[in-house]
């Protein structure tokens, strides 16, 4: 989500001097990638670039596409073979392995429902949603409708699917996308037509609470930060919680245990650390997370420690089950060797993206399958007037 929060805050900037820009997004991908579809770009008519497509390797050439259809002022569909050995340009120099689509949308500001002010509602509140974008894989030189629908968990829909006929069984797989929290390829076909759709599922970003305003919390905000994370401290202590102690973007708590909840926004995509080195303080915290819905719950310190307060609170009548134990996670932190501050915040950091992403976070090189699976990317065809 940071990257298209850029991607608004630019746009914005672009609008405020008189710039042209256009959005760049992997749309589809076969084969190896160094990014996935749902991978935008944009860029300004003064060659100025804000998110990625690529590594790097792409970006070169998707600036001189992206000045052509601002020029023509007309979408584009553009296929980047990286596993053409014979193309020397993009293919055995950069060894992905992989043909991405990459679709080119200029944007008009004076459109109600562009491709931005969709992202922007997208980002507007901490809500789940799903973009549609529609793009004619077996035709790149016919239109390009491009990104056209959003619709947010809350019901509310902005823009519209653009070919008549197509409405009806677009919905149906934006609602199937929004149930099942995961995006979806799909071939429209009927009566001549073929269109393809990216209906690519959208999530808040994780808000990280760190339960501890000492110097170790420090850079586990900055790391969050970095990863665009929403980021919060929680401390008793107004010595420590202090707002010039923390990066601007991390909001500042100061509170006892008992009542923190109450004073938090709180959703699935909302984890704790606790790093008081507080004893009764990070029981009090314990006891008041272990009923609710949060994933994941960090203990910072060895396991004894929580092993004494799980026994505290059973004795004290609370009922533990397995779903409550399941999301908590002491000692936090991955096994990387982290000794320093940085090291350990690094090492929880990584604990809680491969939780909150049900990854097992071991190393890849031990993987025996592909790093992304290849059902994911796989376009399945519907007929419009007989379903499949």
């Amino acid at each position: 989500m940071k990257e298209l929060k850029e991607i608004v805050k630019a746009y914005d900037a672009a609008l405020q001097a008189g710039n042209s820009v256009a959005l760049a997004a992997v749309v589809h991908l076969e084969g190896s990638s160094y990014r996935r579809p749902g991978a935008r770009m944009l860029v300004n008519d003064e060659g100025e670039l804000t998110g990625a497509i690529s590594g790097g390797c792409l970006e070169g050439d998707a600036l001189r596409k992206a000045m052509y259809a601002l020029s023509q002022q007309m979408s584009r569909l553009v296929t980047y073979d990286t596993s053409d050995e014979d193309d020397m340009t993009i293919g055995i120099q950069l060894g992905c392995a992989g043909v991405i689509q990459v679709l080119f949308e200029p944007i008009d500001p004076n459109k109600k429902d562009n491709p931005i002010q969709l992202i922007r509602k997208a980002l507007a509140i901490r809500q789940e949603a799903v973009m549609v974008t529609l793009f004619n894989l077996s035709n790149k030189n016919a239109d390009q409708p491009g990104t056209c629908l959003l619709m947010e968990s809350n019901g509310n829909i902005s823009g519209n699917i653009p070919i008549p006929g197509m409405e009806k069984v677009v919905m149906e797989d934006v609602l199937l996308v929004m149930k099942n929290k995961k995006s979806l390829f799909r071939e429209y076909q009927a009566d001549g037509i073929s269109m393809t759709a990216f209906i690519e599922f959208l999530q808040p970003a994780i808000s990280l609470v760190v339960v501890g305003a000492g110097n170790d919390a420090v850079p586990m905000m900055q790391i969050a930060d970095t990863l665009g994370w929403d980021v919060r401290v929680v401390d008793g202590r107004n010595t420590h919680a202090r707002p010039e102690r923390f990066i601007a973007a991390c909001q500042i708590l100061v509170s006892k245990p008992e009542a923190v909840l109450d004073q938090l926004p709180m959703d699935s995509r909302t984890v704790f650390v606790m790093m008081t080195h507080n004893y009764n303080y990070d029981l009090s915290m314990l006891k008041a997370l272990l009923p609710t819905q949060i994933p994941y719950i960090g203990m910072l310190g060895p396991k004894k420690k929580l092993d004494r307060m799980l026994d505290e609170l059973r004795q004290g009548g609370m009922q533990l089950d397995d779903a409550m134990l399941s999301k908590v996670f002491g000692p936090t932190g991955l096994e990387i060797g982290a000794e320093t501050p940085e090291e350990i915040a690094l090492s929880i950091i990584a604990e809680i993206q491969s939780v909150m992403e049900g990854k097992a976070g071991g190393m890849l090189k031990s993987k025996l399958d592909v790093i992304h699976a290849r059902e994911d990317i796989r376009i399945e065809k519907k007929n419009i007037f007989n379903p499949l």
